[in-house]
C-alpha cells in the first residue's frame, strides 16, 4: 500500500498546487477582493508566481541569489522560540516566510529542519492560535530546507 501512496504523491502535489493557483470558486483570474494582501518580505522579496504556474519550480519565484542569502549561516544573537509542526502554506504567496503562533509581531528570523540540518532566514509572521496550533511555511522555504512538501515536518524557529 505504501508503494501506491509513494507513486501517487507527485500527482497529489501537482493537483494541490494547481488548485491553489485557481482564483475564487476554482476559476482563474483576479484574486478575491477580501483576501489579505501578500506580506512584505524582510528576508527576500520575490515576485508572485505567474498565473499559469503548475509546478513547485514555477511557484517558487525566489532567485538563486535570494536562496543563497537565506541559506547563509546564522550570525548569532538569535533567540530560540521553540519547535513547531509545519505544513505547506499558500504556494501562490511568494518569498521566504513562516506563519507561526510562536511570534506576536512580524520580524526576521530563521527556521531549521533538523532532519536535513538545513536552515533558512525567513520572515516570521504571527498566526492566531495556541503555540501547539502548528505553522504554515512558504514553498520556497520548504524547498530550501529540503523538507518534503506533503509531510508535516517539525521545525525549530529562531528570532533575530
Amino acid at each position: 500500500m505504501s508503494i501506491i501512496l509513494r507513486a501517487a504523491a507527485p500527482f497529489v502535489i501537482l493537483f494541490a498546487l494547481s488548485a491553489c493557483a485557481s482564483g475564487p470558486n476554482g476559476q482563474g483570474g483576479e484574486p478575491n477582493a477580501m483576501a489579505a494582501p501578500p506580506p512584505q518580505q524582510t528576508a527576500a522579496v520575490a515576485p508572485p508566481p505567474p498565473p499559469a504556474a503548475r509546478t513547485a519550480e514555477e511557484f517558487d519565484t525566489t532567485t538563486p541569489e535570494q536562496r543563497a542569502a537565506a541559506a547563509a549561516p546564522a550570525q548569532g544573537g538569535e533567540t530560540r522560540l521553540g519547535e513547531t509542526v509545519a505544513s505547506l502554506g499558500d504556494p501562490g504567496e511568494p518569498g521566504l516566510w513562516i506563519r507561526t503562533p510562536l511570534v506576536e509581531a512580524r520580524q526576521p528570523g530563521r527556521i531549521e529542519y533538523p532532519a536535513t540540518g538545513k536552515s533558512a532566514q525567513v520572515d516570521l509572521i504571527p498566526r492566531d492560535g495556541p503555540a501547539t496550533a502548528g505553522s504554515q511555511v512558504s514553498l520556497a522555504a520548504l524547498r530550501l530546507l529540503e523538507a518534503p512538501l506533503t509531510d508535516l515536518p517539525t521545525l525549530v524557529v529562531y528570532a533575530q
